[in-house]
């Protein structure tokens, strides 16, 4: 497998990614030219609701499926020209679980890295060295089908790492999970991304997970790449915190948005049904002088108040609408 320069080249780079499932009327185009760039030893996150086609360009990557149009490279090879070297320098963790419930972790970790390649005695050092570094080794040698979903989900993860790739792909990683597991995961893989060289692809629909764990992400709408940063930049990039005001009825909501926009410090008013969002600069301040305007110009409300500039914040700039899961189908896929 050929060396790339880790200094200079990206561990991934995409460009211009289009795929479409179906033709004619019924046509779903999943992916308009999907661009972006992944740094090395890094944790990047691909955020957006069902249907936006996070899963789709993961399976591109993957080689799990084909593009349309446009290239992709891991580690510097190519994803259409090499797939086999791809696939050696990659892991992939999907969101379906893929162990074996009736075997038990250690023989689950032992199974994958022999098909992988690795000999026994490679395999049986490096099931032991992912079962300390998952916290796994008291339940290692019981049937998974008896383990917590949390550690269900680091054994998936584990499974994925016994080779040693250069770039793991999680998609949907801990969609199911309680906090703590969803924390106890991902304080692992950060640490193995800081230790191992290990670069660090996330899809995901939690906000709080992109804005935690990525160094780097890209929000992804309707197929199309809308916002690029890391998460401290872009919510920086709105102008401030936000004014949130919720109001009683849809009539109102452009006479409180003109009041708001007039007000000195607002940078900019948003929709989201009945709640207004005004990012602002020194937003305690604007905060009292917008319930006195609203309030003389006799608009109701049903409640008001401040909140720190999120991810959701930038999603409603960018996609012009406030981030919720939804449950479209993209393509032939249940989750994308």
């Amino acid at each position: 497998m050929p060396e790339y320069d880790r200094a200079v080249s990206p561990a991934i780079r995409a460009t211009d990614l289009t795929k479409t499932y179906g033709r004619g009327a019924r046509a779903v185009h999943a992916l308009k030219g999907v661009s972006f760039q992944v740094a090395p030893c890094s944790v990047f996150a691909m955020l957006g609701p069902n249907g936006a086609g996070k899963s789709t360009t993961v399976k591109i990557l993957s080689t799990l499926s084909r593009p349309d149009g446009g290239t992709a490279e891991i580690a510097g090879l190519d994803v259409l020209r090499q797939p086999a070297a791809v696939r050696a320098a990659i892991g992939y963790v999907s969101q379906r679980p893929g162990f074996d419930q009736m075997a038990t972790g250690r023989e689950n970790l032992v199974l994958s890295a022999r098909l992988r390649g690795l000999s026994r005695r490679a395999a049986a050092r490096r099931t032991t060295e992912l079962l300390t570094a998952f916290g796994l080794e008291e339940p290692a040698d019981r049937l998974t089908r008896t383990w917590s979903g949390g550690m269900q989900r680091k054994l998936d993860v584990a499974m994925g790492l016994v080779h040693q790739p250069r770039v793991l792909f999680l998609d949907e990683p801990t969609t199911g999970l309680d906090p703590e597991a969803r924390a106890q995961l991902w304080a692992t893989v950060t640490a193995l991304t800081r230790t191992s060289q290990l670069t660090v692809v996330l899809t995901t629909h939690y906000l709080d997970e992109a804005d935690q764990m990525a160094d780097h992400l890209v929000i992804v709408d309707r197929g199309q790449v809308v916002a690029e940063g890391d998460p401290a930049a872009l919510k920086a990039d709105l102008g401030g915190d936000t004014v949130q005001v919720d109001l009683q009825t849809a009539d109102d909501t452009g006479r409180a948005a003109a009041l708001l926009e007039q007000l000195a410090g607002v940078v900019h008013v948003r929709r989201d049904g009945l709640r207004l969002r005004a990012q602002a600069r020194d937003a305690a301040d604007v905060l009292p002088d917008a319930l006195a305007e609203l309030r003389r110009a006799g608009v109701p409300l049903l409640g008001a108040g401040l909140s720190r500039a999120s991810l959701d914040d930038v999603y409603l700039r960018y996609a012009g609408r406030a981030y919720r899961a939804t449950t479209d189908v993209e393509g032939s896929e249940v989750a994308a």
